[in-house]
């Protein structure tokens, strides 16, 4: 059995990963300086920068040039994981009645859920979403961007349900109907208004039953709701775009975030922010034994890792080599089929 060799830039992420985690490392946390980086794992510049690199790309750490500059641990954006999660789903088939299946077994609790930690704040930002969805314009294009903005009313509850997991998976589905369902131009402006009103009036619906801390009433009005939208969507010939989500995507997302917290004073989610960040010189110091000692047993064993030894990972030269038939390799592969995303 052929074993695949193990990039020194793969292993050198893995061993910064268990230094995260075993110092207990917080977003807004330092990691040391490339060249303690490189002493600490005895490997070349490139190497650091390519693990680095990695996790960066990964959302685990942002990375800063300069004499200042370095890696800094941030906490994994929403946006990115979406992407993520759609990079994976492009090659499956997902359909819109898939998606508000876990719908609506998801966001009846998730409302519920929200309802004894809503907040002053969370009901102005709920009113103010449903004042700007209200179908009275007859702009098609604002009639779609209505549409996608009605998605912020349930991203509000989800901010306020303690459970983290819960909300992580109901953002996510948010997000998806947010940026891939779509309607086709046949499709009677009167239909998106009727949709527009329905949204409107249960929103209504559960604003007030949460304010009347009626959670069972929230829960049966949100399983109603998501029964009426699967309806509507589908007679409105929405359908579900397959496509890779950009960058430029991502940017645009988190600017939307950034503008929706600021206009309605949305607070961060329930249960967050609670940690208070340490020093990081002690834990990096205390972790940074372990993880060097982890890049060691892993280039001791070649049926692990396929490495030989740490020694060959402080070679420059050798380390070019890898990049240049990684590279190589990465070009040479075939491009994998796109599955069609059913609608």
């Amino acid at each position: 059995m052929e074993i695949k060799q193990q990039k020194r830039g793969d292993l050198v992420a893995e061993a910064i990963k268990r230094l995260i985690t075993e110092g207990n490392l917080l977003p807004g946390d330092r990691l040391p300086r490339e060249v303690e980086l490189q002493q600490m794992f005895a490997v070349s510049k490139s190497t650091i920068r390519e693990a680095l690199k990695s996790l960066e790309v990964q959302g685990l750490i942002k990375v800063s040039t300069g004499p200042s500059g370095g890696g800094m641990v941030v906490e994994v954006p929403l946006e990115r994981t979406f992407q993520l999660m759609q990079n994976y789903l492009f090659f499956k088939e997902v359909s819109i009645d898939d998606i508000y299946t876990v719908r609506q077994l998801l966001e009846p609790e998730l409302a519920a859920g929200a309802v004894p930690h809503l907040t002053e704040a969370d009901f102005d930002a709920l009113e103010h979403n449903m004042a700007c969805c209200s179908p009275a314009s007859h702009d098609r294009r604002e009639l779609l961007r209505q549409r996608q903005a009605d998605m912020d009313f349930h991203d509000i509850l989800a901010a306020a349900n303690p459970n983290s997991f819960l909300r992580f998976t109901c953002e996510l589905v948010n997000e998806m109907i947010r940026q891939l369902i779509v309607f086709g131009n046949e499709t009677p402006r009167r239909e998106h208004e009727k949709f527009g009103t329905a949204n409107v009036d249960i929103h209504r619906q559960i604003t007030d039953a949460a304010r009347a801390g009626d959670a069972q009433r929230v829960r049966e009005l949100m399983h109603l709701h998501m029964q009426e939208a699967r309806t509507y969507i589908k007679r409105m010939n929405g359908k579900l775009r397959g496509r890779l989500i950009l960058d430029s995507d991502i940017v645009d997302m988190q600017q939307r975030v950034r503008s929706q917290l600021g206009t309605n004073g949305v607070r961060a989610p329930a249960g967050e922010g609670k940690r208070v960040a340490k020093p990081t010189t002690t834990r990096v110091a205390t972790s940074a034994t372990s993880a060097t000692k982890a890049v060691g047993k892993s280039a001791a064993k070649p049926k692990a890792t396929g490495t030989k030894a740490v020694g060959a990972m402080a070679k420059t030269k050798a380390d070019a080599k890898t990049d240049t038939k990684t590279e190589a390799a990465t070009k040479a592969a075939p491009a994998r089929k796109r599955r069609t995303v059913s609608s």
